[in-house]
């Protein structure tokens, strides 16, 4: 498969993708905004969490410095779209895994699961320790996304 969905209709749709987190501030965002950027020929993503924690000032600023914009994206709850059907939910933290909530229809949940910068830079002893650890991040998941859609088979 080559990661566009055949509609009745025989027209290429891109795959529903949703990037999963605790609060969607921080890694889910920055997935999202990586899908967007390099993959919106056959990705449609969007990000949620299972709680909203606003959109994490440190992740718009590395992702800025790789030249992608996320600023306009906003922390969501899940709830929010509950109406889209989505081909594949890659959760993106061990707490959403365990907490994910039931999709409909033929929704597959995958788990690629990134350190949580935030966490990580509670004892960084500088700013840009702090900023070193959010773009170790924010690579892994470039590379993760880069990857996609064939890794979710």
């Amino acid at each position: 498969m080559n990661g566009i969905a055949e509609d009745n209709n025989s027209m290429k749709t891109p795959l529903r993708i949703l990037f999963l987190c605790t609060g969607n501030s921080c890694r889910s965002q920055m997935a999202e905004g990586w899908a967007r950027y390099l993959k919106s020929d056959v990705l449609e993503a969007q990000s949620a969490g299972i709680e909203t924690h606003g959109l994490n000032p440190l992740a718009v600023r590395v992702m800025a410095e790789a030249g992608v914009d996320i600023s306009s994206q906003r922390s969501k709850h899940v709830d929010e779209l509950k109406h889209v059907v989505f081909d594949y939910v890659v959760t993106v933290c061990g707490h959403a895994n365990e907490h994910c909530p039931m999709f409909p229809g033929n929704t597959k949940v995958i788990h690629a699961g990134f350190d949580d910068p935030p966490a990580l830079s509670r004892e960084a002893a500088s700013e840009e320790a702090v900023l070193n650890i959010y773009r170790r991040v924010r690579d892994e998941i470039r590379g993760f996304v880069e990857s996609l859609p064939e890794s979710l088979q």
